[in-house]
Order: C-alpha cells, then structure tokens, then sequence
C-alpha cells in the first residue's frame, strides 16, 4: 500500500485506533481498550463460545490468544502446531492478538511452539508493534527476548517506539514502562522517520509528557561517532 507524504498514521490511530482489526476476518467490535475485559463475561459464555468454534479450528485459536484462554490454546497447539502460524485476512496471527491484549503466558506457548516473531500483517504491523500500540511492556519484554525486530516499520514507517511515543496507552503510564524498555536497547535506531516525516522522539514531544525521556538518546547520538 502506498501512503501519501503527508499522511501522518499516528495521528489516524489517535482518533481511529480502536477501529484497529482485531477479530477474525476483521471482526473487531470498536470497543476502546478497557471499555470491556474478559471480566464482564461468565465462564459459561467463554465455553459456549469455545463449543461454537471447535470446529473452526483458526478462528477458535485466534480468539482463544486474544481472550487469554491459556488452556485452549494449549490444547490446540498439542493437536495442531501449525496453528501457531495462521492468520486473518488482515494478516493478524494468534501472537498479535496476545500481543494487542497483553497476555504473556499465551504468547509465551505460542512462541514455543513455532510462532514468528516477526511475522507481519498486511499493514506491516509486527506483535511488537502491536504490545507497544497498547503500552503491553512485559509482552514486548517477551518478543525483544525472542528475537523481535527491534527498528522493524509498518507501512506507513513506524517503528514500535513512535507507537510507545504517542502516548496512547492505557493507562497511559504504560507508554512511560514501555518507552524505558525500548530506549535502552542498544541496537535501537531512534532516529527513524515515519511516512510523515517525524522521528520518535518528535512524536514524543507532540504527544505526551514523556519526551523527556529521549534525553538520553539524543545525548549519546551527540556524542558517539556514527558506524
């Protein structure tokens, strides 16, 4: 897809995030983070749903990793490993989902059992992408340990940290855990430039109270000599 030069994604996401896909065949409610958790519903709802899907062995998958139906998703990669490679129309896989929603333990069998770290959706979104959209820091703590591509852009050239950068989370303090973790990484580029033109570290400044936090990349880009 290609993107105009002055189209800014980031502000999109502002005002359209939660219309991001995130249900099979985009099937994604519009539900803000927080508006609904997988609280609200009854135990017996889940296993009504699991029982409408056991024989659709994908979508059962993708919404047991984003529902954080740990046991489920067991179960399914024991009978079926290559499930942990199957995706939506978008592109979404069951790793994006637990990453969009923060959970740990499924990603972490997901990933055991053969899921890419770096597979992308059609927009070029990586699940490290999508655990920083949503300020997830132990989910992208996770995925840099297995080996997520750090400095990786979506179509429309941002990386995780312009995404951890504009201040979108929920809570927002999120964004401040997540924005610490990418910043010390050392293979970090934080200078990459969006499809609009701006850095991280400008988002920053346009977004959120946390630019401060640039500081200490900026000054060592100041002083070190370029490889």
């Amino acid at each position: 897809m290609e993107f105009p030069e002055d189209f800014n994604q980031l502000e999109l996401l502002q005002t359209h995030g939660h219309l991001i896909p995130r249900g099979v065949s985009s099937m994604w409610s519009g539900k803000e983070v927080g508006e609904e958790t997988e609280e609200e519903h009854s135990e017996e709802w889940y296993l009504q749903t699991e029982e409408a899907l056991k024989d659709r062995a994908v979508e059962l998958i993708l919404w047991a990793a984003e529902n954080n139906r740990l046991s489920t998703v067991q179960r399914l990669m024991s009978t079926d490993p290559s499930l942990a490679l199957c995706h939506d129309e978008d592109g979404y896989t069951p790793l994006h989902r637990a990453a969009y929603s923060g959970h740990v333990g499924v990603a972490s069998t997901l990933l055991a059992a053969g899921s890419k770290v770096n597979s992308c959706t059609i927009d070029g979104w990586t699940p490290l992408h999508s655990a920083c959209r949503w300020g997830h820091v132990t989910m992208a703590a996770l995925l840099l340990q297995q080996g997520a591509n750090l400095n990786a852009q979506t179509n429309g050239g941002l990386t995780a940290l312009h995404l951890a950068a504009s201040h979108i989370s929920t809570p927002p303090e999120d964004s401040f855990h997540t924005l610490q973790l990418l910043l010390s990484q050392r293979h970090l580029k934080a200078g990459l430039r969006s499809s609009s033109g701006e850095t991280a570290g400008e988002v920053a400044r346009r977004c959120g109270p946390y630019h401060f936090l640039f500081e200490m990349v900026e000054d060592c880009s100041s002083v070190l000599p370029s490889c």
